[in-house]
C-alpha cells in the first residue's frame, strides 16, 4: 500500500522566517515557502527529497539529528560551514577533533543545530 508513496519527512520550528534565512542564506538550500499553508518551508535536497519545516510555537527541539547532509570531505564542509557562521557541537561520548568532527566511530561526523535548536549534521558520503 504504501510502498509507491512520496514519503517525505518534516520537523518542527518556533520562527519560521529565522528558520528560512538559515536554510536558505546559511546553508545555501533551496527554499519554498508556503503563504497558504501558514508560511510553511519545504527543503528542497539533492536526490529530489523534500523536507517541510513547519511552524510550531512551543517547539521543542529533538534529542537526536534530524537532518544528515552527506558530503565527500566533511573537513571541508565543516570549514565552509564555520565559515558562515555555523557553530559545531560536542557531545559526550565522541571522540571529536578541535573542529568538532567525530571520526573512526562510523562515519566522519560533526554536527549543528539550526536557529531552533533542531540537531544536523555532515558526515562522510
Amino acid at each position: 500500500m504504501l510502498t509507491d508513496s512520496a514519503a517525505f519527512s518534516g520537523f518542527a520550528v518556533p520562527d519560521v522566517e529565522a528558520a528560512r534565512r538559515f536554510y536558505a542564506d546559511t546553508l545555501g538550500l533551496r527554499v519554498e515557502v508556503d503563504e497558504a499553508m501558514g508560511g510553511m518551508l519545504t527543503l528542497h535536497l539533492g536526490g529530489g527529497t523534500d523536507v517541510l519545516v513547519y511552524p510550531k510555537p512551543d517547539h521543542t527541539p529533538a534529542g537526536y539529528t534530524v537532518l544528515n547532509f552527506p558530503v565527500p570531505d566533511v573537513e571541508q564542509a565543516v570549514d565552509e560551514l564555520t565559515a558562515r557562521g555555523v557553530r559545531f557541537e560536542r557531545y559526550d561520548g565522541f571522540d571529536q577533533d578541535e573542529k568538532g568532527i567525530a571520526r573512526g566511530q562510523g562515519p566522519d561526523i560533526a554536527w549543528f543545530t539550526d536557529p531552533a535548536g533542531n540537531v544536523l549534521s555532515v558526515l562522510a558520503a
